[in-house]
């Protein structure tokens, strides 16, 4: 049964909301004094987060009608922003990538962006940022939080499974970020490693599917004695959105837990921002960050960690 709400606490919500639009500026023709609206701003933000967007996965993504989204990058593509393409794994998709002229608008709307909220924290203490910040986190966490989980079907992987999780995780790597082949030679290596002397007490993997496709893989394997380590997670481009990605983590975490494990790692890379939001939502906490030369690219990687059982934190190193 639904909990009783008073007229004063929706009052109060309603206070918060005329107080942060005005902030954000989004009840304003021009978002942060440029030429583009809220929701033109909001497009190029989700644009600017990858090389290529497939037109589903944005529309998920912001959650527009698919008619206004259509014309919006339409006029978007006649003003030069944006480039209209059919995907490479499928025809039947159409993906979107910034110009050059876009991608310059995006990092200018980031900037000024960046600006209005470093002028916000800077008028509180460290120790009021922390509690706006916790505040904001709650409430996010707590709106983004799906009603239901979507109707996705967790199985363990049968023959094939492996090919099409090393195949899969090349492909989409390759042609959202560029990277090159070594990465595929590093997903092989850890399906090889699984396949080759997993115990299935304390490591296992699960396949994720939805009305009978198979749109995303996790493996749980050991790291030591207490530590299990989170690897591989892949979500198809055309489940992303739904919360496979969650669904998938949060059995892997639960493995962890029941197997005995007293805490549970992964590594990532910090321009995977849906896959570590997904992590953050779980309670992983980032422990170490370092930058180097991987898969082509100078990246930064990430480890992020889950207590098991116990809310210790480490700090970042």
């Amino acid at each position: 049964m639904p909990t009783p709400v008073s007229s004063d606490r929706i009052s109060a919500v309603r206070a918060f909301n005329r107080s942060y639009t005005t902030f954000l500026g989004a009840l304003d023709e021009h978002l942060l004094s440029s030429p583009y609206s809220l929701t033109e701003a909001r497009v190029l933000f989700e644009l600017g987060q990858r090389d290529e967007t497939e037109v589903s996965t944005l529309r998920r993504a912001i959650d527009l009608d698919a008619g206004y989204l259509s014309r919006l990058l339409a006029r978007f593509e006649e003003n030069g922003l944006v480039h209209r393409d059919r995907s490479g794994s499928d025809a039947r998709r159409q993906v979107i990538r910034l110009t050059t002229t876009g991608r310059d608008a995006f990092r200018m709307l980031d900037a000024k962006s960046i600006g209005q909220i470093r002028a916000l924290l800077a008028d509180l203490t460290i120790a009021e940022q922390d509690r706006l910040i916790e505040a904001m986190d709650m409430i996010r966490n707590r709106i983004e939080r799906p009603a239901d989980r979507p109707p996705v079907t967790l199985r363990p992987p049968e023959p094939g499974d492996f090919g099409w999780v090393i195949a899969r995780n090349g492909a989409l790597y390759a042609a959202e970020h560029g990277w090159d082949g070594s990465y595929e030679a590093l997903v092989a290596q850890i399906v090889a490693a699984y396949l080759g002397e997993h115990d299935p007490a304390r490591e296992t993997a699960w396949i994720a599917e939805l009305d009978g496709e198979r749109v995303g893989a996790v493996f749980c394997v050991r790291q030591d004695d207490t530590t299990a380590r989170l690897r591989l997670l892949h979500v198809e481009p055309s489940a992303r959105g739904t919360g496979v990605g969650s669904v998938l983590v949060d059995e892997c975490v639960r493995f962890a837990r029941a197997a005995g494990y007293r805490a549970m790692e992964l590594w990532t890379v910090s321009l995977l921002a849906p896959a570590r939001r997904i992590y953050q939502r779980a309670g992983f906490e980032l422990v170490v960050e370092e930058t180097k030369q991987r898969f082509g690219h100078e990246l930064t990687g990430q480890t992020w960690r889950l207590e098991l059982h116990s809310r210790g934190r480490r700090p970042i190193r």
